[in-house]
C-alpha cells in the first residue's frame, strides 16, 4: 500500500518526461502535464460553446470554424464540415455566395472528392513582364506568405515557414526586419524593405544601395516590396518591442540589443510619389528585380497621382501589395487596428478603380492580403482584381499558433511569435514546415476547386459577376454593381488568360515558366 500513493507521481513524472522529448506540440513541450488540459478542453469544446460560450463562427479574427478548417488542412486531417452550414446565410448582411454554372469551359481536373493537393496554380501574370525587368517570372503560387519579420517571430518559426514555402513551391515575404540565417533555407523570397532600412542601411540607418545588391546577391531574392504601410498599423512605424530584439536580431537590423525598435512612419529615401518612382526605378535597374509597394489604402490622392505619373512618364511599379484594415500584426495601437484605412474589399476595389480607368491595371500584378487565407475571402479577391494573396497569420495557424493574442507581450505559448528561447524552443520547425505546406498546397486546391464549380479554369478568371453579395432573404447584388466595376475589370489582360489556360492546360514543368 505505501508504494501504491507513489503511482500518481510516477506517472505524472512520465507523462512529463515524454512532453519534454516528443517534438510533435510544442505546447507540451513548453508546458509538460499541464499542457493536456488544453487539448482535453479543445475536445469538448463543442459541447461547451454550445451550453455555455460561444458559436463556431462568433470568435474574432478567426472564428473556430475557420481555425479548424486551417489546423485540419495542415495537418492532412479531414477538413470537411457535415450536416450543412451553421452561418446565418439569410440574415447576414454582406453575405458572400459564388455562383456555380451547370457547365463550364473545364473537365473535371480532381476526380477524387479530396483533390489533388499538389494542384500546380501559377499567377495569370509575369511579374516584372509588362515593364522588361531583367528577372521577371511568373510566380509558381497564387498563394505566397506576406511579410512577417524576423524578430516579430521566433527564428523557429520564420525556418519553419521558408521550409514549408520552399515544399509549397511559392514566395516568403521577409518582412521589414531584413533576411536572417533562417530566411535562407530553401524558399524563395520577397525582400520588403521598410522604412528603416533594415539589412540595407549604414550605421546611421541610411539607405545603402550597395548593401542592398550585397543582400539580394547572398539570398533567393525575386522581388523588391517598399513597404508604405500596413492594414494594421497604417501611418505608424513598426514596432518591435525591446523584450524581443535579442543579439541576433539587433545583428541582423543593426539596432540596439535590448531597446524598443520604432520604424520612422515614412521613408527618407522619397518624399512623394514622383521621387517613390524614381526610386523604384533606380532598385530595378541596379538589381534588375522586379520591384513594386505595398499599402493599406486610407486617402486616395496618392493613388491618383501615382497612377498619373505612371501614364505620363512610362515609370511604374511591377506590383501592388494592398493591405486591409483587418490585417494583423504582431503589436499596434488599438484604435489602429480597429479604425484606421480601409477593409479589404472596400480599398482594393478603389485603388483597382485607379490603375484600371488609366488602363495600367493589365500591366500591374495586384496582391492581395488581410484575412484573404479562407477560400471564400480569396475568391472575392480574386474577382475584385487580384492576382495573387498573400497570408500572415493563417500561416501562423498553421504552424502552430492558438490565437493566443500575446503576439506582443513575447510570451506566445507556442513558440511563434516571441523571442523567449524556452517559448520557441518547443516548435520543431521541420514539423511545422510541413504543416505549413500542406496548408498553402490545401488552399491552392480549394481554390481551383472553386474555379472548377465557377466554370473557368484558374481563380483569377473569375469574373465579378459570379458573385454575389447577399442583403437579406430577398436582396441580392453583383460584386460588379457593388463595387462599381466595368464588365471586364478585375480580369487579367486576354494574352495573360490564354498563356495561363495553356499551363494549366499542359501540366506543371520541371522547371517554372516564365
Amino acid at each position: 500500500m505505501g508504494w501504491g500513493r507513489w503511482v500518481p507521481w510516477a506517472a505524472g513524472l512520465g507523462v512529463a518526461a515524454h512532453d519534454l522529448i516528443q517534438r510533435r506540440h510544442a505546447l507540451l513541450r513548453n508546458f509538460p502535464v499541464l499542457g493536456h488540459g488544453r487539448f482535453l478542453i479543445e475536445a469538448i469544446g463543442p459541447e461547451l460553446r454550445q451550453y455555455v460560450v460561444a458559436g463556431n463562427d462568433e470568435e474574432r479574427p478567426f472564428s473556430r470554424d475557420q481555425r479548424r478548417w486551417v489546423y485540419a488542412s495542415a495537418k492532412r486531417e479531414n477538413n470537411y464540415f457535415g450536416f450543412g452550414t451553421d452561418n446565418d446565410v439569410e440574415h447576414t448582411p454582406g453575405y458572400v455566395i459564388i455562383k456555380h454554372r451547370t457547365f463550364g469551359r473545364t473537365a473535371p481536373a480532381h476526380p477524387h472528392p479530396q483533390g489533388d493537393e499538389s494542384v500546380w496554380l501559377p499567377c495569370a501574370k509575369v511579374l516584372g513582364g509588362a515593364r522588361g525587368r531583367r528577372a521577371a517570372f511568373r510566380p509558381d503560387s497564387v498563394v505566397n506568405i506576406s511579410g512577417m519579420s524576423y524578430g516579430s517571430l521566433s527564428g523557429r518559426a520564420i525556418e519553419a515557414i521558408n521550409r514549408g514555402a520552399a515544399v509549397a513551391g511559392c514566395l516568403h515575404n521577409t518582412g521589414e526586419g531584413g533576411i536572417s540565417a533562417q530566411h535562407r533555407c530553401g524558399g524563395e523570397l520577397v525582400w520588403q524593405i521598410g522604412t528603416a532600412y533594415f539589412g540595407c542601411r549604414d550605421e546611421q540607418g541610411r539607405f545603402d544601395l550597395q548593401r542592398l545588391k550585397d543582400g539580394v546577391a547572398s539570398a533567393p531574392v525575386r522581388a523588391l516590396e517598399i513597404k508604405l504601410s500596413q492594414g494594421a498599423k497604417p501611418g505608424l512605424g513598426g514596432l518591435l518591442p525591446g523584450v524581443k530584439v535579442t543579439e541576433e536580431i539587433a545583428a541582423v537590423r543593426g539596432i540596439p540589443v535590448g531597446v524598443d525598435c520604432v520604424s520612422p512612419s515614412r521613408h527618407t529615401v522619397f518624399r512623394n510619389a514622383d521621387e517613390l518612382l524614381d526610386w523604384v526605378e533606380l532598385l530595378a535597374d541596379e538589381t534588375g528585380l522586379p520591384v513594386g509597394i505595398k499599402s493599406a489604402v486610407g486617402d486616395l490622392e496618392f493613388w491618383t497621382e501615382l497612377t498619373d505619373l505612371m501614364v505620363r512618364t512610362g515609370r511604374g511599379v511591377d506590383f501592388v501589395t494592398v493591405d486591409g484594415g483587418e490585417g494583423g500584426t504582431g503589436a499596434s495601437p488599438l484604435v489602429f487596428t480597429d479604425s484606421v484605412a480601409l477593409p479589404f474589399r472596400l480599398g482594393f476595389s478603389r485603388v483597382y478603380r485607379e490603375f484600371a480607368v488609366r488602363g495600367l491595371h493589365e500591366q500591374v500584378v495586384f496582391v492581395g492580403a488581410g484575412k484573404l487565407g479562407l477560400p471564400d475571402n480569396a475568391v472575392v479577391a480574386f474577382a475584385l482584381g487580384v492576382d495573387m494573396v498573400n497570408v500572415a497569420r493563417e500561416a501562423m495557424l498553421a504552424i502552430g499558433c492558438i490565437q493566443a493574442q500575446k503576439c506582443h507581450t513575447d510570451t506566445c505559448p507556442t513558440g511563434v511569435a516571441t523571442q523567449n528561447r524556452w517559448l520557441a524552443h518547443g516548435l520543431d520547425p521541420t514539423l511545422k514546415s510541413a504543416r505549413l505546406a500542406n496548408y498553402v498546397l490545401t488552399l491552392r486546391r480549394d481554390l481551383g476547386k472553386v474555379a472548377e464549380a465557377a466554370g473557368v479554369e484558374h481563380p483569377g478568371l473569375i469574373r465579378t459577376d459570379d458573385v454575389e453579395i447577399l442583403d437579406g432573404q430577398t436582396v441580392a447584388r453583383e460584386l460588379r454593381e457593388v463595387y462599381d466595376y466595368e464588365p471586364d475589370w478585375g480580369l487579367p489582360s486576354r494574352r495573360d488568360r490564354e498563356e495561363v489556360v495553356a499551363l494549366l492546360r499542359g501540366g506543371r514543368p520541371q522547371t517554372a515558366p516564365v
